[in-house]
């Protein structure tokens, strides 16, 4: 079940939410949709779920175009969208049935699917409460639970862990990734932990504009800077800036070390070798034939959050 993203532009009046975007995501890959507040994210997820129609481009959701086929597309697809659609005054049982009717689900088979919706979500405790009664977490699972009734071959969830606490969002996360083994999955979120423990690829937008598409290795190895290592060593030397700093700063690929202080024979630097090297082993036989004592060495990577940062921050920010 594959969707397909074509030149997709939105305008609000003369405020252009979405720039000429195009993507593909395709059966059984998890896509994490970022951006920041504003960037279009939200927008893109309503055009795909027929919510709204885009100013200009197609989008089609397994051949089935948005503007031709739209309730073909919504049967297909289950939406979680950022302000949960929920009935407070109804309990989550009744929500649920309801949920299933409208999608018009077998009514044989409505509780079967409820009960399922029930035993993944985590709702049985509170499945005869007022949906009104419930805590956000609770809320955000009736939400998922209402999303996944139908056993959609598309799930689009915008911030789907919003509210939970840290075992909910385990939770929710496994629960993800076995969804994500036979269906399409769009999700968008600020928490870039969960993106890089669940997403197949990524996709940041900026203003209107994707600025950045691929696994988040991929998108850590494109945009990282120099390669960062920290080593601490045992040296018994007079003056470690003399002694130390030379042999290190000598290496090949390195280029710049600082020293991080030291006492009592131990020393810390951190070293800076050109991008795409890699310089620990020489570092390792540096320290073999010097008889120093390595007791650490550790080499950064740069994280999601350092590309995001990167890809997203406004002009202001950047001077």
């Amino acid at each position: 079940m594959a969707i397909t993203v074509r030149n997709l532009t939105k305008y609000y009046g003369q405020e252009r939410a979405i720039n000429d975007i195009s993507f593909d995501v395709k059966t059984g890959e998890i896509l994490g949709f970022l951006g920041p507040n504003a960037a279009g994210k939200t927008t893109t997820m309503k055009i795909i779920t027929c919510y709204m129609p885009p100013t200009a481009g197609t989008v089609d959701v397994d051949g089935y175009s948005i503007a031709d086929h739209s309730l073909e597309v919504r049967r297909k697809i289950g939406y979680l969208p950022e302000l949960n659609p929920l009935y407070l005054d109804m309990n989550v049982l009744e929500y649920l049935d309801y949920a299933a009717r409208l999608h018009g689900i077998d009514k044989t088979k409505i509780k079967q699917q409820m009960n399922l919706m029930i035993d993944v979500c985590g709702l049985k405790e509170v499945r005869h409460k007022d949906i009104g009664e419930l805590s956000k977490g609770y809320r955000q699972r009736v939400g998922l639970a209402q999303a996944m009734i139908h056993d959609p071959d598309v799930l689009i969830m915008d911030e789907p862990t919003s509210g939970l606490d840290p075992n909910q969002i385990v939770e929710i996360r496994n629960l993800i990734k076995r969804l994500g083994r036979a269906k399409t999955v769009v999700l968008s979120t600020h928490i870039l932990s969960e993106v890089q423990a669940t997403c197949d690829r990524v996709i940041i937008i900026n203003e209107g504009a994707i600025v950045a598409d691929g696994t988040p290795a991929q998108l850590q190895q494109e945009f990282h800077g120099s390669e960062s290592i920290t080593i601490e060593l045992r040296a018994n030397v007079t003056d470690a800036l003399i002694d130390l700093f030379p042999k290190i700063k000598g290496l090949p690929n390195v280029e710049s070390v600082e020293y991080a202080g030291g006492g009592d024979d131990v020393h810390r630097f951190s070293i800076f070798s050109t991008k795409g090297t890699d310089i620990r082993e020489e570092l390792f036989k540096r320290a073999v034939a010097e008889r120093w004592i390595l007791l650490e060495m550790s080499r950064k990577i740069t994280s999601l959050e350092e590309v995001f940062h990167k890809l997203t921050k406004t002009e202001e920010s950047k001077q």
